[in-house]
C-alpha cells in the first residue's frame, strides 16, 4: 500500500506575528494545506492521505479539508509530533494499526507548505522508493554555498556541482524507515534535520529525483507573493 502523509504541524514562527501556522493561510480561493492535499487526494495509487498536524489545529484542519473535499475516508487529520521525525513516526504507528506494516509499504512524506509540487515528481518518488526503498527530491543548487561554523566567517566553501537544494516529497518503505529510526541514540535524533538523515547516517542508500524550481516552500511572508504568482501562471499549477 502507498500512503501520503502531508506534514502540516509547523507553527510558522518565521511567517510573523500570528497565531495562525501558515498552512491554514489563503491562497487564493483556499488554505495552503488544502491545495497541497489535493495533489496526493486525486492521485489514486494513493490509499491514503494522512495529515498529522498540532494537536490543537485537528479539528480546524479537518473542517477545512471537508469543506473543500466533502467527507472523505481517504483523508485522515491525526495529531502529530513534537519534531518532524516524530510526526512522521505517529503516520506509521496510525498505517500499522489500521493497515499493518508490510516490507512493501511506502509513505510520500510532504510539507504541507510546498503546494506546487507536480504529479511527475508524485509518480516518480513512488516508483523510485518502490525500486530502491527511499528517495528525496532536490535540485542543483544555482548559488555557491558557503560553510560558516561560527556565524561570522567563511570555513569553506564546497563545490558547487555537487551541492543539491533539497525539497520534499521524500519518500520510505515505511517498515525500514521505522527500522532505521528505532536503532538510532538520542545523540543521532538530535541531529537530524530530515528524515533522510537517518539513511545517511545509517550508511543506506538514498535515491534522487529531480524537483522543480517553483517547488517551493512558503516559509516568509514574501514567499506569499511568489505563490500567488504561480499560482495565477496555469504552466506552473498542475
Amino acid at each position: 500500500m502507498i500512503f501520503a502523509v502531508v506534514l502540516a504541524g509547523g507553527k510558522g514562527s518565521r511567517m510573523g506575528n500570528t497565531d495562525m501556522p501558515k498552512q491554514f493561510f489563503k491562497l487564493g480561493n483556499k488554505p495552503i494545506l488544502v491545495h497541497t492535499v489535493e495533489k496526493f487526494f486525486v492521485n489514486p495509487r494513493f490509499e491514503k492521505v494522512i495529515v498529522p498536524t498540532h494537536k490543537s489545529w485537528v479539528n480546524h484542519a479537518q473542517n477545512l479539508i471537508e469543506k473543500e473535499l466533502g467527507k472523505t475516508d481517504r483523508v485522515a487529520v491525526i495529531d502529530g509530533g513534537e519534531t518532524r521525525n516524530d510526526t512522521i513516526m505517529n503516520a506509521i504507528a496510525y498505517i500499522e494499526e489500521n493497515y499493518g506494516l508490510a516490507d512493501d509499504t511506502v509513505i510520500v512524506t510532504h510539507d504541507a507548505v510546498r503546494p506546487f509540487v507536480t504529479h511527475r515528481i508524485i509518480e516518480e518518488c513512488i516508483d523510485a522508493t518502490l525500486q530502491y526503498g527511499a528517495c528525496d527530491v532536490a535540485e542543483p543548487a544555482v548559488d555557491t554555498i558557503v560553510e560558516c561554523e561560527d556565524g561570522k566567517t567563511i570555513s569553506a566553501v564546497p563545490l558547487r556541482s555537487k551541492m543539491y537544494q533539497g525539497q520534499t516529497p521524500q519518500c520510505f518503505k515505511a517498515k525500514r524507515l521505522k527500522e532505521i529510526y528505532l536503532s538510532l541514540t538520542p545523540e543521532e535524533k538530535a541531529s537530524l534535520t530530515d528524515a533522510c538523515k537517518m539513511y545517511v547516517l545509517k550508511g543506506e542508500p538514498v535515491h534522487l529525483v529531480k524537483g522543480e524550481v517553483f517547488n517551493i516552500k512558503i516559509t516568509y511572508p514574501f514567499d506569499m507573493k511568489i505563490a500567488q504568482a504561480l499560482l495565477n501562471d496555469p504552466e506552473y499549477n498542475k
